[in-house]
């Protein structure tokens, strides 16, 4: 395909730079994807990107951002009719893979956000069902209408992007391919798991963070806050404390954990300087009927 006639894709890497080996491995798969023009950016959240391979951009963010807001910072780094979101231990399995997406959304006009399925090739009998974003996991290769995603690796078109006013930079970590989710859905368009489409990615338990259940409630209840109106924006993140509580009811710390979280996501906000409105009854009714109303 001649190069000035393929379609324009923004790819945004964010790293804190901890992951050397992880990140060449998806710049090189990234590098590798054909029929596609592509303007990457690799973000360095608080770190210095050193060794990136010439022809893609840096970034440098003195601190640390999180994960939401360093991912908007390199939003305006690159040009594209599409964005890709690229996590720096993900990878590109397949060399055509953004070229696919760019046909299925020229396909599926209505598609607003795409998430392939994330698999661990050389460990495919251990990936995890939280890998597949829907509650009926039914198997890993069915796709279907989602309403959250896992973040690793998502393509949109940047007009819609632009629309749902980006990630919830305040989150830091957590929920915020939820909200991410929501808002394309309140375009009017829906978000598809693309069950038929790979991107590599390590089997890590997320657990490994220090304040995975601290973050994951307080942040589940700002998502309520932000997005939902009344009575949707207590009976969400209410029914999730209950459901979550007694999910790890032998588990004493990490409900205190969660609990914690809870109780913080209620006193403050991060949000004073980005407001957003709610979603639209419509959007609410569209979810219900899709299959998710907003009461888990």
């Amino acid at each position: 395909m001649d190069n000035r006639l393929a379609p324009t894709i923004g790819v945004v890497v964010l790293t804190m730079g901890n992951r050397p080996v992880e990140l060449r491995r998806a710049l090189d798969s990234m590098l590798a994807q054909r029929d596609v023009s592509i303007d990457a950016v690799v973000v360095g959240n608080g770190w210095v990107p050193t060794d990136i391979p010439e022809g893609i951009k840096t970034h440098y963010l003195p601190e640390n951002l999180g994960i939401p807001a360093g991912r908007n910072a390199g939003v305006s780094q690159v040009k594209g009719e599409y964005l890709c979101f690229l996590d720096d231990d993900s990878w590109f399995l397949d060399e055509d893979f953004l070229i696919a997406a760019v046909q299925r959304f020229k396909k599926y006009p209505r598609m607003g956000l795409l998430q392939p399925r994330i698999t661990d090739p050389e460990h495919s009998d251990q990936n995890p069902t939280r890998w597949i974003p829907r509650l009926k996991k039914r198997t890993a290769e069915e796709p279907s209408r989602v309403f959250h995603v896992g973040e690793t690796c998502l393509v949109t078109t940047r007009e819609l992007f632009d629309l749902t006013g980006g990630w919830a930079g305040g989150f830091w970590y957590a929920h915020e391919g939820i909200e991410l989710a929501w808002r394309i859905w309140d375009t009017g368009t829906y978000v598809w798991y693309a069950g038929d489409m790979r991107i590599g990615h390590p089997v890590v338990d997320p657990r490994r963070h220090e304040e995975f259940y601290r973050l994951n409630a307080r942040n589940r209840v700002w998502l309520a806050r932000r997005n939902l109106p009344a009575p949707f924006r207590w009976i969400y993140p209410t029914t999730w404390m209950l459901i979550e509580c007694l999910r790890m009811r032998k588990r004493p710390n990490a409900v205190n954990q969660y609990l914690a979280g809870w109780k913080a996501g209620w006193k403050g906000s991060p949000w004073y300087r980005e407001p957003r409105s709610k979603l639209r009854w419509i959007t609410l009714l569209r979810m219900t009927l899709s299959g998710r109303p907003p009461i888990i």
